[in-house]
């Protein structure tokens, strides 16, 4: 288990991960402002293969709570479970689980960490491209929506991730967690 922290241009992030044979575990919180001050706790469980098999997500602020839950059971049929508490100027949270048919990923917005499966699992940290359909989740209002999403090698460790008109590259570190996601989050190291 490790304990990861990035730094993000409003907030931050704190997870422990545990990153095994083909498998990731990790719970985590993070903190934002925009487009309203918020807390956000997360569990992330991976199948074989870095394949998301749970996320459970709490969003929260002033007067209002939110929580999802994703499931990917192992046939590729997914499952979306959403509760709203309070009042908040935000879209509802869930979203349609059968528009996320055929997607392996879960992709926490704003969070560098679920851009790890994919990659690991592409082995794009050494070679390749690939594009995925994705189980995005936008934060803080926890809506859950398709997004496909193309991941390309461009050097050893430095990986494009391209959606939406939106293009980055990704520097990851050596156990394959991301270092450096620029405009979403910047690791620090003790």
């Amino acid at each position: 288990m490790i304990s990861i922290v990035w730094v993000k241009p409003e907030g931050a992030e704190l997870a422990e991960v545990d990153l095994g044979e083909g498998r990731l575990r990790a719970t985590g919180s993070a903190i934002g402002g925009d487009p309203l001050p918020y807390r956000l706790e997360y569990e992330l469980t991976t199948g074989e293969r870095w394949v998301t098999a749970r996320l459970l997500v709490e969003a929260s602020g002033d007067g209002w709570r939110r929580s999802l839950e994703l499931v990917n059971r192992p046939e590729g049929e997914w499952t979306v479970n959403a509760k709203a508490e309070g009042r908040v100027d935000l879209p509802p949270p869930g979203g349609d689980a059968t528009a996320l048919t055929g997607a392996l990923d879960c992709d926490l917005g704003l969070s560098p960490l679920t851009n790890t499966m994919p990659v690991l699992r592409g082995g794009f940290l050494d070679e390749g491209e690939g594009t995925f359909l994705m189980a995005w989740v936008s934060v803080p209002d926890l809506a859950v929506t398709p997004s496909r999403q193309t991941y390309r090698h461009v050097r050893r460790g430095v990986v494009n991730f391209a959606s939406d008109g939106f293009t980055a590259d990704i520097v990851f570190g050596p156990d394959g967690i991301v270092e450096d996601y620029p405009s979403i989050g910047r690791r620090i190291r003790p």
